[in-house]
């Protein structure tokens, strides 16, 4: 596993700068993983895109936050950011998304940037909450959900 850095330290650009620098390596691993599977150049893209649009722009959002920190993230990202925030929700997206997400992580694993336990839960928590998440997507897009009734 890569050192650690205390983000907190830093200015918000410059910890962002410093987050996507590092990503970048991440994104070619994954890519050339991608590649080998003999997948197809769409669905390559369709994975990458989501992938970085998670740990570049949804974990950067807040906060300069890291590869790991991504692991703990999925509930705020699936149940509240990705539904609320990306027009383009719906409950396939999020069962791709999270497709696409399982295998960069399952990859940052095989390659010791994270501890493969730490992948298991991260998959556990995906397989757990997938339905309530699609529920979640499904109730907002219909109109039938208001995030201010979760504060009731």
């Amino acid at each position: 596993m890569e050192e650690k850095i205390d983000y907190s330290k830093m200015d918000y650009e410059e910890a962002v700068e410093l987050v996507k620098k590092r990503n970048e390596k991440y994104l070619d691993i994954f890519l050339e993983e991608l590649k080998s599977k003999g997948l197809t150049p769409k669905t390559i893209e369709n994975h990458m895109l989501n992938v970085e649009f998670y740990i570049n722009d949804y974990l950067c959002h807040y906060d300069a936050q890291d590869l790991e920190k991504g692991l703990n993230s999925l509930d705020d990202f699936f149940g509240y950011f990705f539904i609320k925030k990306c027009a383009w929700s719906t409950p396939s997206s999020i069962k791709s998304t999270a497709a696409s997400l399982k295998k960069f992580y399952k990859c940052m694993a095989e390659h010791g940037f994270i501890d493969m336990q730490d992948y298991i839960y991260f998959a556990q928590d995906i397989k757990e909450n997938m339905a309530f998440w699609q529920e979640t997507c499904d109730a907002w897009n219909n109109g039938e959900f208001l995030f201010s009734d979760l504060l009731l």
